[in-house]
């Protein structure tokens, strides 16, 4: 048997890939967009896709298991469990085959067991696997965000991002159940290879290896102890308690991904624009997207443009602050932009129309943050902290509006345009990039140089507010 984990760190994003080496075929579990990956890695090993399929419907990042299908004739196979509200919409426009608990399909000598593992989401399926060759008992469970490494997927995200109402009660009974009826029914010494590692926002918890076994889990996981007492307010109390902000781009992609993402087809590498060009588009409402270091866009921002810095966060700080709507022009050196291209594609954003080396002959102004001894000059400014709800709990500036900056495109309207906007959060990097979208949006901005520990540091010199 053939196995590869493919793994994006800045979504904390895990793919997998199983093969049968005797015949040749193999299964891609929740690839992303770009298929070339997957398609190298298949080559290298002498092995087809002959399968693709995904645990559920995806609230972090754009799937790519039609894209990987189309390209390759792969089988698609995708879940039909779960409420009405929450199926897959793209039967219809798809050759995908539809998935139930109990369902099994063999990989060459690979047998795949299919489980409904509710929770997380709805319609929610895991993969308990089976190398035949070797015996009849399994060696992997796919878990997908059903079981992380020392937590659980969050099953509040349907009210947090979708539009849900009081789903999370519902998804912690569902993974309760779960838990006690499909995963601790199986054998101690299968692997679990779950969707996501530490970073995600898709649990509060998550260790930082890659891997555990049902018996590492059986034995220290937090809920073990609530399920064997059979503890279900408990154990709900516990799951729902903490939960980081859910960024509100989660409820776009979930639409997205149950509708099934539009195929990206033949892609044409991305082609550098003259400046008259990136003018004329700029006028036309398109977005410069400076994905230069924080310093240097501060030192001469751009004119209306959004600066993400090309680094670890690129596509969760994208899918926070940038819509699809807008045509995105990149301002990258040339070596980056294709691959920066193809990391929006995570989260959505495919109308990159081009890409500019250098911000020369673009207006530009200075954008540098105040240092924090220099508060108390901002008089009446709403100051507007961007970190998560948590990090807001365990202390803030007096007078502070929290608003985590995943949340803020789809905010503005909630925010004064006559007034100043002093934005922080916890050291600076992420208020850089929430200050110069609103700076993009027209808003009054400055912003806190170092955040809340820059504050802390300096004495907590304390804001005059109206």
């Amino acid at each position: 048997m053939f196995f590869k984990r493919f793994y994006d760190t800045d979504l904390a994003q895990a793919s997998y890939m199983v093969g049968c080496q005797k015949t040749g075929e193999c299964l891609v579990i929740d690839p992303i967009r770009d298929t070339r990956p997957y398609l190298n890695e298949a080559a290298a090993q002498k092995l087809n896709i002959t399968h693709v399929t995904e645990t559920h419907i995806h609230a972090d990042y754009l799937s790519g298991s039609r894209e990987l299908a189309a390209q390759t004739g792969a089988r698609l196979l995708l879940s039909d469990e779960g409420n009405a509200d929450w199926k897959y919409d793209h039967w219809e426009h798809s050759d995908a085959e539809k998935l139930h608990h109990g369902d099994t399909f063999k990989v060459g000598n690979i047998k795949v067991e299919v489980k409904h593992t509710p929770g997380h989401t709805p319609e929610h399926l895991s993969f308990l696997v089976t190398d035949t060759p070797r015996g009849e008992q399994p060696v992997m469970y796919f878990t997908g965000d059903f079981v992380f490494v020392g937590d659980l997927g969050r099953p509040d995200l349907l009210d947090e991002a979708a539009g849900g109402v009081d789903t999370r009660f519902v998804g912690a009974t569902q993974m309760f159940a779960s838990l006690r009826d499909h995963f601790l029914t199986v054998p101690d010494f299968v692997q679990v290879w779950p969707a996501h590692g530490s970073g995600s926002a898709c649990g509060k918890a998550l260790g930082a290896v890659p891997s555990t076994t049902v018996g590492y889990e059986r034995a220290l996981a937090w809920w073990v102890p609530f399920v064997e007492k059979g503890d279900e307010q408990g154990f709900t109390a516990e799951l729902l308690s903490g939960q980081p902000d859910a960024p509100l781009y989660y409820g776009r992609m979930k639409q997205q991904n149950k509708q099934g993402p539009a195929l990206l087809g033949d892609v044409v590498p991305l082609k550098e624009l003259p400046v008259s060009d990136v003018l004329g588009k700029l006028q036309g409402g398109a977005r410069l997207l400076d994905t230069r270091q924080k310093e240097v866009h501060q030192a001469a921002a751009p004119v209306g443009s959004v600066n993400i810095p090309a680094g670890n966060t690129f596509e969760t700080w994208s899918g926070w602050l940038l819509t699809p709507e807008k045509e995105l022009v990149l301002l990258s050196p040339a070596q980056d932009a294709e691959t920066l291209r193809r990391r929006l594609w995570m989260v959505g954003l495919d109308h990159v129309s081009g890409f500019i080396q250098t911000a020369d002959h673009l207006s530009t102004e200075e954008a540098r943050p105040f240092p924090a001894h220099e508060l108390p000059q901002h008089q009446g400014a709403l100051i507007l902290d961007v970190r998560k709800k948590t990090e807001y709990d365990e202390g803030h500036l007096p007078g502070a509006r929290q608003l985590h900056a995943g949340r803020l495109p789809w905010k503005l309207n909630e925010l004064p345009r006559d007034q100043e906007i002093v934005v922080h959060c916890q050291g600076g990097a992420r208020s850089a990039a929430a200050a110069s979208l609103l700076r993009a949006e027209g808003f009054n901005v400055t912003e806190l140089a170092g955040g809340y520990e820059a504050w802390e540091k300096a004495g907590q010199p304390q804001p005059a507010t109206s």
